[in-house]
């Protein structure tokens, strides 16, 4: 039995994992996955709304991380490269949990229902990149495209450091990046 609330929070994620991949994620109830984790429900809900939550566990700890690397990096940096510097911050929240958000992200992948919380999700990140932008000066039209922009270049950038690990994920951001410079030169 786990003896305090992060080996708990851990082996619930563990435990739902290994069950959405054995029954899927809609067949798999609460009561299951706590007890696979050897833990009560009432343990479960002490730290999950439900069980999609559990897949999107890290977003309060990516958003506070990208709204705090954004607001370092020095004044004047403009909208994309400051984006993108604050991505680079957060590379390390990514490896120490790509055991559990890759195939978290696979399950996602082929389940509406936790597309349609991704999606949810990535709006609030969306959102807060857009108030941190605006914090630095930049007017609101400009802060939400750039926000939304690095958003899902971003996205991509990870999607891509999941299919080829080979390649670091602080290069796969650069070439996504570079990609989207590109593309946007191609519209003059």
């Amino acid at each position: 039995m786990p003896r305090n609330g992060d080996e708990a929070r851990r082996r619930l994620q563990q435990a739902a994992l290994e069950l959405f991949a054995e029954q899927g994620f809609d067949q798999t109830p609460v009561e299951a996955i706590a007890a696979r984790a050897g833990v009560t429900e009432r343990t479960f809900y002490r730290h999950f709304a439900d069980k999609r939550e559990m897949l999107f566990d890290g977003e309060g700890e990516l958003r506070d991380q990208l709204v705090q690397a954004l607001a370092a990096v020095p004044d004047g940096t403009k909208p994309m490269p400051a984006l993108l510097a604050a991505f680079h911050q957060t590379v390390p929240l990514f490896e120490s949990n790509r055991p559990f958000t890759e195939p978290g992200a696979r399950l996602i992948a082929r389940t509406p229902a936790l597309q349609e919380r991704s999606l949810a999700k990535q709006a609030l990140l969306v959102r807060a990149l857009t108030a941190a932008l605006q914090d630095r000066g930049v007017n609101a039209r400009t802060a939400l495209l750039c926000a939304q922009a690095a958003m899902g270049t971003f996205a991509i950038a990870t999607h891509r450091w999941m299919d080829d690990p080979s390649v670091t994920l602080h290069n796969h951001l650069d070439q996504a990046f570079r990609e989207l410079r590109l593309a946007t030169a191609a519209l003059k």
